[in-house]
């Protein structure tokens, strides 16, 4: 399934395994992540370049993390 922005949605995996918050976890994480996508096209649309730097490591305390991200903007 194609959407308007030129990204391919990925097929769902029925076998994931994940418990139902998990679930509802990864769709919020990648509903942000595509109007994230959008902003940066929009921008650099409007003539700047943006770079996504990973700037820090969010950890639990059960071994799980993920990368936090800042983004450099340079006009040009």
């Amino acid at each position: 399934m194609s959407n308007q922005s030129g990204f391919q949605d990925a097929p769902p995996d029925d076998r994931s395994g994940f418990t139902e918050d998990q679930e509802s976890a990864i769709r919020i994480l990648a509903n942000s992540l595509h109007r994230l996508n959008d902003a940066v096209v929009k921008a650099v649309e409007a003539g700047v370049t943006v770079e996504l730097m990973r700037t820090a490591r969010y950890h639990n305390a059960t071994g799980n993390w993920g990368d936090q991200l800042t983004p450099v903007i340079r006009s040009k």
